[in-house]
């Protein structure tokens, strides 16, 4: 199979549980689903109606405020900002607001607005994001045309267990998360991009563009 990430036809078997199996790229490390055993876009969507994050909700934002807070302590003021993958209840982009910094959202199934991809931008956001995407490639070419130089690019997901806990990962469970990366592949994204990364938390890494 040829890896979403890094197209290198360099897979081999890294775990198979009861729904389905777990291949691993020797060449960037990922950890990804097979394109047959991946949802199609209305069970996809299903499975996202089921969120109950909304912005009222203090423990939805204090988990996204551990992306958000180490941002914004880098942005010059006037920056203006992306959410890439907002979902139904767009809430990053308000916080970012009320921080002083202007923020759209973008996501395919719920702002659809392509005109926002046609810009540029100080900073973007993938928060609970890039584990969904079917593409990485495609994506990440895409994010690096919208940000400007010297930007940010916030990427918030969960590194993936190794082999030996995986099996007892709860982050594999979800239907939607397709695509596993640990700090070997997301270095190996800030190499191909040519970009500074910085790892922020056990879940945030930040990648930045340079001038």
């Amino acid at each position: 199979m040829i890896c979403p990430l890094c197209s290198r036809d360099k897979t081999i078997e890294f775990y198979q549980d009861k729904k389905r199996p777990y291949w691993l790229c020797q060449h960037c490390e990922l950890v990804y689903v097979a394109e047959a055993d991946i949802l199609g876009p209305a069970e996809e969507k299903a499975e996202y109606d089921k969120h109950q994050n909304q912005a009222e909700d203090l423990g939805y934002r204090q988990f996204l405020n551990r992306c958000l807070e180490p941002l914004i302590n880098r942005l010059s003021p006037g920056a203006k900002g992306l959410d890439f993958g907002c979902g139904p209840g767009p809430t990053l982009s308000l916080m970012a607001k009320e921080q002083g910094f202007d923020m759209e959202n973008y996501d395919p199934f719920y702002a659809h607005k392509a005109e926002l991809l046609k810009q540029q931008y100080d900073f973007i956001t993938m928060t609970e994001v890039i584990e969904h995407v079917r593409h990485p490639r495609l994506v990440l070419d895409l994010l690096k045309g919208l940000l400007k130089p010297g930007g940010t690019l916030a990427v918030m997901t969960k590194r993936r267990a190794e082999p030996e806990r995986f099996a007892g990962w709860h982050y594999k469970n979800d239907p939607t998360h397709i695509r596993f990366y640990n700090e070997f592949s997301l270095g190996y994204i800030a190499q191909h991009y040519g970009w500074t990364m910085e790892l922020i938390d056990k879940d945030v890494v930040f990648f930045s563009a340079g001038l």
